[in-house]
């Protein structure tokens, strides 16, 4: 396995690279490649808000999250992270934005998670979004019956979503 010297030389340079958000990025990626519900959950803030990218209105405060996050851990199929960015976004709130790729039944998602930290490193917000439209309106059925099967919203009404 080789290695590319430029790249580890930008992580160990950068000046955020050992930042309250740089470690929760890490315990993140971790946590994720492993299946690790608690470990994912454990990096949320109380009052987290989630933003789907097939529901209009947030996922908010850290019980619904992590319900929806046990149900996408048991949605996606050979989820990997294959890209990291970092910077700021909409005030001073360190924030990274991760890239994706992973399998939902026979779709193929490409996406990204933008996540948002507090001064403790701490996730406040995560936006997901992912492509193509076949493969989004496929997230949103595994994860709509997901959320029903495990109590967090009701079944529809009429057949509704």
């Amino acid at each position: 396995m080789s290695t590319n010297p430029a790249t580890e030389t930008r992580a160990a340079d950068s000046p955020s690279a050992d930042t309250p958000a740089a470690r929760a990025i890490a315990q993140l990626r971790a946590a994720v490649e492993q299946g690790d519900h608690a470990g994912i959950v454990g990096l949320f803030r109380e009052d987290i808000v989630f933003h789907s990218p097939v529901k209009f209105r947030p996922f908010e405060g850290l019980p619904t999250v992590g319900a929806l996050f046990a149900v996408l851990l048991r949605t996606f199929e050979d989820f990997r992270y294959v890209g990291e960015l970092s910077g700021d976004v909409e005030g001073d709130a360190e924030s990274r934005v991760l890239v994706f790729r992973a399998r939902v039944g026979d779709k193929q998602i490409h996406g990204i998670d933008m996540i948002q930290f507090d001064d403790q490193g701490k996730i406040a917000t995560f936006t997901v979004m992912v492509r193509p439209q076949s493969a989004a309106m496929a997230l949103s059925e595994a994860v709509f019956a997901g959320l029903v099967a495990d109590g967090v919203v009701p079944a529809p009404q009429g057949g509704q979503q």
